[in-house]
């Protein structure tokens, strides 16, 4: 690469959480028993989908029976996420949590996070 060609690059701006969003759905997680603790009614387990929404520098966690109409709050929802991959990572430790089921609550947030 070519001098030239480095200063025509246009460096992008760090990614701020308040403009960001992504999110992740992971269907058909089957829950160990106990399940998951939710805000509305309680625990529920069975064949269940886990849903994430990051925004506004939170993860926000919600599950429904798969196939559901209904969106029911995880217990601790929502958790601070700094970052995209934070949020990511709290997605995938609810979806293990819900396997583990015990009455599953959100993630607690990453140090530092």
């Amino acid at each position: 690469m070519t001098e030239h060609d480095q200063s025509d690059r246009q460096a992008r701006p760090p990614t701020d959480p308040r403009t960001s969003w992504a999110t992740w759905t992971t269907q058909s997680v089957i829950s160990g028993p106990g399940g998951v603790t939710t805000t509305e009614v309680g625990p529920i387990s069975g064949d269940l989908t886990v849903h994430t929404t990051w925004a506004d520098g939170e993860a926000r966690l919600t599950v429904q029976y798969t196939g559901a109409l209904d969106w029911y709050t995880v217990s601790g929802s929502p958790v601070t996420a700094a970052d995209e991959g934070t949020a990511r990572a709290i997605h995938q430790a609810m979806v293990n949590g819900v396997k583990t089921g015990r009455g599953a609550v959100a993630p607690p947030p990453a140090p530092g996070g």
